[in-house]
């Protein structure tokens, strides 16, 4: 009930800010045609806006006979989480990287890229999908789906109102094409902030909920140490071409960005993974990620990847390093 009450609220503040946007660059008539849009924008996001990010995202759907591993591994943790298995896709990209979306639990989807598969180690890659599903299950991915899909709409407003002069011979337009103008900076801005505020606490809460999820907070501290360190090594190029994406990633995926500035979508990677530390150290699991007494496991014909639960392999093999899964 709270996360549908908190995604209407959103909806109402970024069609005010559409509005707002609409008035500064055509007065009343451009506020009127900002809410039809903005109408639009919420109807469209709310059915279609998972679809047009993983478009936009470069992300393809993969079927079950091409990697069977992923498929099982997302399957035995969507299991834990108490959530039908989300729809499966691949980024076609180095950086390695993941997000959900979707609009609630029955019809959502991840989507990891190949760089994750390669790069990551087994219980890596899984730590990261029970982050998501972690998402997928507290329905953040609406509301973070809701505001990529809006950011991107109040840019391109504020862009076409000034490639259009609006605002200029508009009376009711208090500040004429400065209002326009000041929209093309503010209006971006703006969407920013509201990312930052839907993004940065929700990171936190996932981290820990996925590594309960998993069992092994330490296996995602790991992975987000990684990821953080190749994503200003390595460009998405999708994400680069679409930065009101960004907050819906794992990591920030945009080459240029800082991790840790006032300005940023996701909380610094470093306090994400001390806190994860000390939530390893309540959970009362070694370095490893195993407690110190022997416990019950489910019966499964995967490897022993340690954390409570058994995947097959995907991505890297712990002992070697070296395994390749079918993506390669």
């Amino acid at each position: 009930m709270f996360n549908a009450f908190r995604t209407y609220v959103l909806l109402a503040a970024l069609t005010a800010l559409f509005m707002t946007v609409g008035y500064f660059i055509g007065g009343t008539s451009g506020m009127v045609i900002a809410f039809g849009f903005a109408a639009v924008t919420n109807l469209l996001g709310y059915w279609n806006a998972d679809k047009l990010v993983l478009r936009m995202q470069n992300a393809v759907p993969v079927e079950r006979s091409r990697v069977p591993e992923l498929y099982d591994m997302v399957d035995i943790l969507s299991r834990k989480a108490g959530i039908p298995t989300p729809a499966v896709y691949v980024i076609q990209t180095d950086q390695p990287n993941a997000f959900a979306t979707g609009r609630n639990p029955e019809n959502a989807a991840v989507a990891v890229s190949t760089g994750l598969l390669r790069q990551l180690q087994t219980h890596e890659v899984a730590a990261v999908i029970a982050h998501e599903l972690a998402h997928i299950r507290s329905r953040d991915t609406l509301t973070m789906t809701i505001t990529a899909t809006f950011a991107g709409a109040i840019s391109a407003l504020a862009q076409f109102g000034l490639f259009f002069g609006g605002g200029n011979n508009n009376r009711d337009n208090p500040l004429g094409g400065i209002g326009a103008l000041l929209m093309v900076f503010l209006a971006p801005l703006a969407a920013m902030l509201v990312q930052m505020a839907v993004s940065r606490t929700r990171e936190y809460e996932a981290d820990r909920d996925g590594a309960e999820i998993s069992g092994d907070p330490l296996s995602l501290a790991s992975a987000l140490d990684k990821i953080a360190g190749q994503a200003a090594r390595q460009v998405n190029v999708a994400a680069e071409r679409n930065p009101a994406m960004a907050h819906m990633y794992i990591v920030n995926p945009l080459s240029g960005a800082r991790m840790d500035n006032l300005f940023s979508t996701h909380p610094d990677t470093a306090n994400r993974i001390e806190a994860l530390r000390r939530l390893a150290a309540e959970m009362r699991l070694d370095d490893k990620g195993r407690k110190p007494q022997p416990r019950p496991r489910p019966v499964s014909t995967g490897r022993d990847i340690g954390g409570g639960w058994r995947v097959p392999t995907v991505g890297r093999t712990d002992e070697d390093g070296g395994q390749r899964g079918p993506w390669g």
